[in-house]
């Protein structure tokens, strides 16, 4: 049976990463679950710890720096053993049980890149913010434009792939315009990218939402830089 690593990066996570990980645990999907903390000052170590103690398949990496989540993502490349990976947010506004699915659809096609797109599909959705909307959207259209192949959404972190193209990307983003980086630089090895509706609430950045104006601007560029 083909295996899969989930990367959770995390930063200051401490009043979402414990209930974040029991649900992924409870999917029962994960053979190795990298827990990447870049350089956090609350209790999310902490927490990470006691989850790395009480089950076997879970690790924890430490960065001494605060990167971004690039640079924590960076970490992982060494320790994936198996033949799939995907990147699991800390924050709750993903539904890991919709990875069980993209996990079928990446056992049987390999070579693609499994999309989880959270503006396709009647799945379950909330507090999709109008800025966030239409910023993705703007993002979207201009990558599909840019790169010449229609994504319906490139800040998504659920992107599902082979550990050996994963491997091929070499992160170099340190913050979260590593996720234009990711499907620019996949789109390279192949042109090949099933989308698959996801479920999706997003929080507010009263309760931690990270990402900032400036990180949209830095998507653009990233959107022209990594096309040519």
């Amino acid at each position: 049976m083909p295996s899969l690593t989930v990367i959770v990066p995390f930063y200051n996570e401490e009043t979402f990463l414990s209930e974040s990980l029991h649900r992924l645990i409870n999917t029962n999907l994960a053979d190795k679950i990298l827990l990447i903390d870049d350089c956090s000052n609350d209790k999310s170590a902490e927490i990470a710890k006691k989850f790395e103690n009480n089950y076997k398949n879970i690790s924890l990496i430490q960065s001494s720096v605060n990167t971004g989540k690039g640079g924590a993502m960076s970490l992982s490349v060494n320790n994936l053993d198996t033949d799939f990976v995907v990147v699991h947010d800390a924050d709750l506004e993903y539904n890991p049980t919709d990875l069980i699915e993209m996990f079928n659809l990446a056992v049987d096609n390999p070579e693609h890149l499994i999309l989880g797109t959270r503006f396709v599909g009647n799945k379950k959705r909330k507090n999709i913010y109008k800025r966030t909307y239409f910023a993705n959207q703007f993002l979207s259209m201009f990558f599909s434009i840019i790169h010449g192949k229609k994504i319906t959404d490139v800040a998504t972190c659920y992107k599902m792939m082979s550990s050996n193209n994963f491997k091929k990307i070499e992160i170099n983003e340190k913050g979260f315009a590593v996720e234009i980086e990711i499907l620019s630089k996949f789109l390279k090895i192949t042109k090949d990218v099933m989308e698959f509706p996801i479920d999706y609430s997003g929080r507010s950045y009263q309760e931690g939402k990270k990402i900032r104006l400036m990180d949209g601007f830095k998507y653009v560029y990233s959107i022209v830089k990594y096309r040519f």
